[in-house]
């Protein structure tokens, strides 16, 4: 049976050209630093591993050439035993003196317009496994000309200018003003961006509301099995904002943020507000946490440049999420800018830890319907006193007390059997099938697994499954207990007591861990190959109960 673990990419062979080469930047060897990389002559199906080393590499550059879709140019952390990624440090960094390239101060890593390389549309490029931090109008670097300068206040450990097929996966982009950024304009638009599998917290400027997590403008993004964090303490910035054609938003953990999402108008490319998928937006299977400060409202759909022609005026495709706020004041599920921008909602989980009374599903305007989704008896329609949107297919809400978590407290969202959100789905808009059916749930973290055909769709972001491939029966002990290992977790279904869990012979496979107070095994595996383990759980008098399992990983990032 296929395990669905997010791995790191194994290397990979330019199989079909004699041309492809592979650099390596590694400590105490002939090419020890980033600036020996020939940037400016890369070629289709290069690949440049950059190792881990204790400190990190204070160095930037840009990528300026192109692959193909056979043969992309990858660039490529390699960790250490720990699953620890190599650090690129924009703080203090030094761009190699053999690039030339304009907005250097607007990113550590920059993909796009260059005089050195000779500038072409940069296509298919691959960055992962790097942590990318630090650009920030705080800290300042040495520019390719030997001059040292400040970051600006729009700076991004990433910043795409221009490209295509553009992949970034499973980086750590932090500590700058943005965390990642893609730009485009009337005369030029990027196309086909993939952000996969990242972990992207903790950017912004304190005191602004204009630095994001994450801030984009392309033809064709998306956005899947990424885990968004808070923001820089005391920045008002949005963790995910937007400004694309074609946008796909699935299987995210987006915690934090003035609102978790800001899908608005295209302002700055006629091209984006001239495509056709503008018209069409999609959020699915995402998990949305929404603390105490920064605005009420969860999800912005439409515009906000003040230019109401330009905005979206098309339709959300909201289904399948699950919403948990902890504000202590009101929370607003969604904005939608005017009457011309509709939201299709269903198979939603809404909840609050306060009454439902302190829930309202549209701020002033919009049109919006809804369909079986969850959320506390007496939420309403707008908390706005001049309120002029449509809210329809409000009769259809499941409403209680709880939707049936596993563990609120621990943010395990997953469902119980007895939860009210399973087999209350909806059957999904005919609009959003095939390409963006609910096929897939979010795994802690940065990763995701498929979602299993369990009778009707049940509402939120993850379906109950009954079954699981192994079991740890402890009804020998003391206070009997089931635990199941599904997929990653030893999952706790019924009864209770207190056991401790170990791996008393084999090894999980490099990078997961066993908890040994919960029997939850996290982490990443890193490495191909099959792993032999046993698990035991032993109780309070030392009475033991042991399975043993084979676990085998294989190269597919998301199998």
């Amino acid at each position: 049976m296929k395990k669905s673990l997010f791995i790191l990419s194994l290397l990979v062979c330019a199989c079909g050209s004699t041309n492809a080469a592979t650099y390596e930047v590694r400590p105490n060897t002939p090419m020890d630093t980033i600036a020996e990389v020939p940037w400016a002559t890369l070629q289709p199906g290069d690949l440049v591993l950059i190792y881990w080393k204790p400190s990190s590499y204070k160095e930037k550059w840009v990528i300026c050439r192109q692959g193909t879709a056979q043969m992309p140019i990858t660039v490529r952390g390699v960790p250490n035993a720990n699953g620890e990624l190599p650090v690129i440090d924009g703080n203090g960094a030094v761009t190699p003196q053999n690039l030339n390239f304009a907005s250097e101060q607007r990113g550590v890593i920059k993909i796009g317009s260059s005089n050195v390389p000779q500038d072409t549309m940069p296509k298919y490029i691959v960055i992962e496994n790097l942590e990318i931090r630090s650009a920030h109008p705080s800290y300042q670097f040495t520019d390719d000309s030997g001059a040292t300068q400040t970051y600006s206040s729009a700076a991004s450990s990433i910043y795409v200018e221009k490209g295509e097929n553009i992949t970034v996966r499973n980086c750590k982009l932090h500590d700058s003003a943005n965390g990642f950024f893609v730009a485009s304009s009337d005369d030029t638009v990027s196309r086909n961006i993939l952000v996969e599998g990242n972990y992207i917290l903790g950017n912004g400027i304190v005191g602004s509301i204009l630095q994001h997590n994450n801030y984009t403008a392309a033809i064709g993004i998306t956005f899947q099995y990424n885990r968004f964090g808070p923001l820089r303490s005391g920045s008002g910035g949005v963790n995910l904002k937007d400004r694309s054609a074609g946008l796909v938003v699935r299987y995210n953990w987006v915690e934090g943020g003035n609102r978790n999402f800001d899908l608005v108008d295209g302002e700055d490319s006629i091209q984006i507000r001239n495509a056709p998928e503008y018209r069409k937006t999609f959020v699915y299977g995402n998990i949305l946490i929404k603390p105490d400060g920064g605005n009420n409202q969860v999800t912005h759909y439409g515009g906000d440049s003040g230019t109401t022609a330009n905005y979206r005026k098309g339709k959300l495709y909201f289904y399948n999420n699950t919403i948990v706020s902890t504000r202590t004041g009101n929370t607003v599920i969604f904005r939608l800018s005017t009457n011309e921008d509709l939201c299709d909602a269903r198979n939603n989980i809404f909840y609050t830890t306060n009454p439902g009374t302190s829930l309202a599903v549209l701020a002033e305007s919009g049109v919006l319907f809804l369909a079986n989704n969850w959320s506390k008896t007496g939420w309403r329609n707008s908390f706005e006193g001049g309120f002029d949107g449509i809210v329809s297919g409000g009769t259809s809400f499941v409403t209680g007390t709880a939707p049936g978590f596993v563990d609120l407290t621990g943010q395990d969202f997953r469902l119980l059997n007895t939860g009210q959100a399973v087999n209350s789905g909806s059957p999904l808009n005919s609009d959003v099938l095939p390409a963006n059916n609910a096929v897939r749930h979010y795994l802690n973290h940065q990763s995701s697994e498929v979602r299993p055909v369990n009778g009707t769709l049940d509402i939120g972001a993850f379906e109950f499954a009954p079954l699981a491939p192994l079991q740890i029966l402890t009804g020998s002990l003391p206070n009997a207990l089931l635990h199941r290992f599904y997929y990653q977790t030893l999952q706790a279904s019924g009864g209770s007591g207190a056991f401790v869990w170990s791996i008393s012979s084999g090894a999980l496979p490099p990078g997961l861990r066993l908890n040994p107070a919960n029997g939850v095994v996290h982490g990443r595996a890193r490495l191909k190959g099959t792993w032999n383990f046993t698990v035991t759980a032993q109780d309070s008098q030392n009475a033991q109960s042991s399975v043993s399992q084979s676990f085998s990983v294989d190269t597919r990032l998301h199998s």
